[in-house]
């Protein structure tokens, strides 16, 4: 299955029953799915049919939804304002009994304005129902664009979470074979750090203070997080190859590798081995980075 970006854009676009409309979405990062749905005045009923079939082909994001809506041609008819017609009747009939003035005529009555009023025609039920199952169908169409585009983005993500895995395990390769860590390397740090402790102050106690430095010899060992970083990058690797909605998965194992990584540093006790640790830290947050932007 196909890794999936959280980031894409589409377009869709349609024409019928006397409309022109066009569906765009945006859509960015997001912790869950987030939908803001932006509708044309007198369509709210699109809404919930609308986030429903976006709910089925999203997961994750931030999505951004505007539909535009126009009529093609002119449908408007002109309508009179009976109430404001009848009182501007009995105010002139009111006024024209006391001055001496001129009968008003019907084209100044219908020049006042808002005596005649300009209305949008409404769509039979019928119309109205076809023209929403298209309008829905059209942003089936923007959706299904939109996953291609986030499949896209989702395989570039895909290729370059692949190369991180990578650079991770040639780390830890590294800090597995790095000199430092052999019985040799180990005993001899030891041994010359007891010496110099022995001179500086020759009242201690040799045993007491092998068993001290035996204990953080073993305290210093990295193998559990050497051991732990191996499982992660298998299981990460196993997470990509899955695909699909996978970016919660990755986004726990990152901050695992995270917690290791942040484990093996506190313990290495020598320059090389605190040099692959930044390295393997650097790696991991790079990880990290690219993991939010997955579905």
């Amino acid at each position: 299955m196909t890794l999936m970006s959280m980031t894409g854009f589409a377009r869709a676009a349609g024409a019928g029953f006397g409309y022109r409309w066009t569906w765009e979405l945006r859509s960015v990062n997001g912790k869950g799915l987030d939908v803001r749905l932006r509708l044309p005045p007198g369509h709210d009923h699109l809404d919930q049919p609308a986030r429903e079939r976006i709910a089925s082909r999203l997961h994750r994001g931030s999505l951004q939804a505007g539909l535009s809506l126009q009529r093609e041609a002119s449908a408007t008819t002109l309508k009179v304002n009976e109430e404001l017609l009848a009182s501007l009747l009995d105010l002139m009939r009111r006024v024209g009994s006391e001055i001496a003035a001129a009968p008003p005529t019907l084209d100044g009555i219908l020049s006042i304005r808002g005596v005649i009023e300009t209305v949008e025609a409404e769509d039979d039920p019928a119309t109205a129902s076809a023209l929403a199952t298209r309008i829905l169908d059209d942003l089936d169409t923007a959706l299904a664009e939109l996953a291609v585009a986030r499949a896209r983005e989702g395989a570039a993500l895909g290729a370059i979470l692949t190369a991180r895995m990578d650079e991770i395990e040639r780390l830890r390769l590294a800090a597995e074979t790095a000199p430092a860590r052999t019985p040799e390397a180990i005993r001899a740090r030891l041994t010359e750090q007891v010496a110099a402790l022995l001179g500086a102050s020759p009242a201690l106690d040799p045993g007491r203070l092998h068993q001290e430095a035996v204990l953080l010899a073993t305290r210093a060992d990295i193998r559990e997080e050497l051991d732990r970083l191996e499982a992660h990058v298998a299981a990460a690797r196993d997470i990509l190859a899955e695909g699909g909605a996978v970016g919660r998965k990755l986004d726990f194992l990152a901050q695992e590798f995270n917690r290791e990584t942040n484990t093996l540093c506190s313990k290495a006790n020598d320059r090389s081995l605190t040099s692959i640790g930044l390295e393997l830290k650097a790696a991991v947050d790079q990880l990290r980075e690219q993991v939010q932007n997955l579905e």
